[in-house]
C-alpha cells in the first residue's frame, strides 16, 4: 500500500461520464463545453459543499416523513398508513427507557453494545429532561437521535468524499510505488449518489443503523491512506455497533494474501479485535446474560418479513421453511458458499494480466458483495438494512443507472411492507394482498442480485470500472478522431 501521496489528482465530471448525470445534467444547462474552466472557479458552492448541502436536504425530507410518528400514542395503525413506523420511537418503552434503565444493567437490549450504549446515553438525557420540563421523553427521545443519526449521516458522506477525491490506489507493494502510474482520477461527486440516495428519505431514522455506517466508512479511508492500525480502530468500532461490518475482514485479508502483505491486514484485524474486546468486555463480565441477548436472538428468530426465505415459502408452502433451525443451517451453507466463491474471486480474478494495469480487485468491491449475499441468502433483511449497502455500492460501483433502478426496487418493497404490515395489524380489510409483498420482495431482491452481477462483470473486466480510469481497448473497426484545432471555437 503506498504511503505517499503523488500531485494532486484531476477531477471527473460525472456529466462526461455517466450517462444519467448527462442526462440529468440537462436541466441546469447540460454538460461543461470545451471553453468551461476546469476545474470551476468556486467560492461558496464547492463540490463537498454542495454534496453535504443535498445531504441536509435529504436528511430535513426524513424527519418530515417520520414526523407524524415521532409523539408516539399510534392510533388506527398510523404508523403504517403513514409509513413511518420507527423502532426508536418504538423502543422508547419496550426497552424501558421511559422509566430510566440503563441498557445492559437494567434490561437487555437485542442490540450489540455501542449502538446499546448509544440509545442508553440518549435515553438517559431524554429521560431528565422529559422530567425537568414535564413533557413527553419519548417525543424527546426520538428527535435527539433523528439529530444524532443525521450528523452520522454527514460525516458518512464527508468521508466517502474524501475516499473518492483521494482515490488513491490500495493495490501495490511498497516496492512498486516507484515508476508505477499516477493516482486514479479523483471522482469526489461520487459522494452525491450517497447525499441523494432516495432510499435514504424513509429509511435513516428507522433504526440506528447510521451511527454504524458513521464508524464503517473511516475504515476504508484510513486503508486507503494506508493507515491500517486507524482503520482497525474504526472497523472494531463498527462491529461493536452492528455486526455486519465484521464481514470486512474477510475481503480484507484475501486481497492481502494475493498481494503477499498481510502485515498490514492483520494489523487492522487485530486493532479491530483488541477495540471490540474493549468495548465488549465490561458489559460481558458485568451483566453475561443481557450481552448474550443479542446473539440469543440472532439463532432464536424466526425467518422475517420480506427475505428471499419468505419469498420462497409464499411460493412453494414448503413446510421446512417454517423450521428455523432447517433455516438457519440452510443460510450458513449458502452464505458459507458464497463467501468461498467471493473468496476465489478476489484471488485469481485477472491474475496474470499485464502488471500495469490495475487488476486486483478492489477492498469495496469484494466488501459489497459479501455483504450482500449475508442479506440475500439471510433470515433477517430489515428494511433499514438498505443503509448498510448503499455506501458500499457507491465504492464498488458508482454509476447512476442500476444504482437508481436497485433505489426504486427498494422503495416499492418499503412502501409494500408498511401495506403487508397494515393487512395483517388491521381487521378492516386494509393493506395490500400477499402476491403484491411477494413480488415487491422479489423485485428487491433481484436488483440486489443484478448490482452484484454488475459488480462481478466489473471486477473480471476490469475496464468497465469506472473507478480504476482504464482506457478503453483499442477498436479495428473505429477510426480515430482527427485532433480538433486549438484555434477552431466551432465544434466539429
Amino acid at each position: 500500500m503506498p504511503s505517499s501521496r503523488s500531485p494532486k489528482a484531476t477531477p471527473v465530471a460525472p456529466s462526461l461520464q455517466d450517462r444519467f448525470a448527462r442526462f440529468a445534467s440537462g436541466f441546469i444547462g447540460g454538460p461543461s463545453g470545451g471553453h468551461a474552466v476546469d476545474p470551476p472557479r468556486r467560492r461558496f458552492w464547492t463540490p463537498v459543499r454542495v454534496i453535504l448541502f443535498t445531504g441536509l436536504v435529504f436528511f430535513a425530507i426524513s424527519w418530515l416523513q417520520k414526523y407524524p410518528c415521532a409523539s408516539g400514542g399510534w392510533l388506527d395503525w398510523s404508523q403504517y398508513t403513514n409509513a413511518c413506523y420507527t423502532d426508536i420511537r418504538a423502543l422508547w418503552g419496550v426497552e424501558r427507557l421511559n422509566e430510566g434503565a440503563i441498557p445492559y444493567r437494567d434490561h437487555p437490549v437485542e442490540y450489540p453494545v455501542l449502538t446499546g450504549w448509544f440509545m442508553g446515553v440518549l435515553g438517559q438525557i431524554a429521560y431528565r429532561i422529559g422530567n425537568i420540563v414535564g413533557a413527553d421523553g419519548g417525543t424527546i427521545f426520538y428527535h435527539l437521535n433523528a439529530v444524532t443519526l443525521f450528523a452520522c449521516g454527514i460525516a458518512a458522506i464527508a468521508v466517502l468524499y474524501a475516499i473518492r477525491a483521494d482515490n488513491r490506489r490500495t493495490d501495490l507493494s511498497d516496492r512498486e510505488v516507484e515508476g508505477t502510474p499516477p493516482d486514479r482520477l479523483s471522482r469526489p461527486w461520487d459522494a452525491m449518489m450517497l447525499a441523494a440516495a432516495p432510499i435514504m428519505l424513509v429509511t435513516a431514522t428507522v433504526n440506528w443503523d447510521l451511527f454504524a455506517v458513521a464508524l464503517a466508512m473511516p475504515f476504508f479511508l484510513y486503508w486507503q491512506r494506508g493507515r491500517p492500525v486507524m482503520a482497525g480502530l474504526f472497523l472494531g468500532l463498527a462491529v461493536a455497533a452492528k455486526f455486519y461490518a465484521l464481514l470486512f475482514a474477510g475481503p480484507l485479508l484475501i486481497l492481502a494474501l494475493r498481494r503477499r502483505r498481510l502485515t498490514p491486514a492483520l494489523a487492522a484485524v487485530a486493532t479491530a479485535a483488541v477495540t471490540w474486546g474493549v468495548i465488549n468486555a465490561p458489559v460481558a463480565a458485568l451483566w453475561p446474560e443481557s450481552w448474550l441477548r443479542f446473539f440469543e436472538l440472532n439463532s432464536e428468530r424466526p425467518v422475517d418479513w420480506g427475505t428471499g426465505w419468505y419469498v420462497l415459502r409464499g411460493v412453494t408452502e414448503w413446510d421446512a421453511l417454517w423450521d428455523h433451525e432447517f433455516v438457519n443451517d440452510a443460510y450458513l451453507v449458502l452464505f458459507a458458499l458464497a463467501c468461498v466463491g467471493i473468496a476465489a474471486l478476489g484471488y485469481f480474478a485477472q491474475r496474470g494480466a499485464l502488471p500495469e494495469e490495475d487488476v486486483v480487485p478492489r477492498l469495496a468491491q469484494l466488501c459489497f458483495l459479501v455483504v450482500a449475499a449475508f442479506l440475500l441468502f439471510g433470515k433477517v433483511w430489515s428494511q433499514q438494512y438498505v443503509l448498510w449497502l448503499v455506501p458500499l455500492a457507491v465504492l464498488a460501483r458508482p454509476k447512476w443507472g442500476m444504482f437508481l433502478v436497485w433505489q426504486i426496487a427498494e422503495l416499492g418493497y418499503f412502501a409494500a411492507f408498511y401495506g403487508k404490515m397494515l393487512q395483517v395489524s388491521a381487521e378492516d380489510g386494509r393493506g395490500i394482498p400477499e402476491w403484491l409483498f411477494l413480488t415487491a420482495a422479489t423485485g428487491r431482491w433481484v436488483a440486489v442480485a443484478a448490482m452484484c452481477a454488475l459488480v462481478v462483470s466489473e471486477i473480471l473486466n476490469p475496464r468497465l470500472d469506472a473507478v480504476r480510469g482504464l482506457p478503453a481497448r483499442p477498436s479495428h473497426e473505429a477510426r480515430p478522431l482527427p485532433p480538433r484545432e486549438a484555434e477552431d471555437p466551432a465544434p466539429a
